[in-house]
């Protein structure tokens, strides 16, 4: 399995809109630029985001994105099954004839616990960490 800009983009978006969660609406545009993304890219995977409730538009000279809830309930899984379709790392494992099939399962199921036992809030923690890390000095 492979995960596209469709998705990683996806899930940049709704990480971005959860650092603003409760500030009031963050215009695309403005994630593109500090994201370095297409804004015309980024249009294109804010309806499917929209349409599923994750997302909330507020139109008008101050409006854009934010999200619909609160980032900690928010999967990743949720947001890349939206913008990918269903995770399955291999195609066929109904059929019993495949040797490796107990692999392929196990592995495809540790990828879908991960995706689905990690919030946006835990997105956004790991990276606010792993930037302070980049800064710090030691002797």
């Amino acid at each position: 399995m492979k995960i596209s800009t469709k998705g990683r983009y996806g899930l940049t978006v709704i990480v971005e809109l959860g650092r603003k969660y409760g500030e009031g609406p963050v215009p695309l545009r403005k994630i593109a630029e500090e994201q370095n993304l297409s804004e015309a890219y980024l249009e294109q995977l804010i309806p499917p985001l929209r349409n599923s409730g994750m997302v909330k538009s507020v139109r008008g000279a101050y409006g854009g994105y934010k999200l619909a809830k609160d980032p900690s309930e928010i999967m990743a899984g949720d947001v890349i099954r939206l913008l990918e379709g269903p995770i399955q790392l291999v195609e066929g494992l109904d059929d019993d004839d495949i040797p490796q099939r107990e692999l392929w399962k196990r592995i495809g199921d540790a990828i879908r616990g991960v995706l689905d036992h990690t919030t946006i809030r835990d997105l956004i923690e790991f990276e606010d960490t792993s930037t302070a890390d980049e800064y710090m000095f030691y002797i």
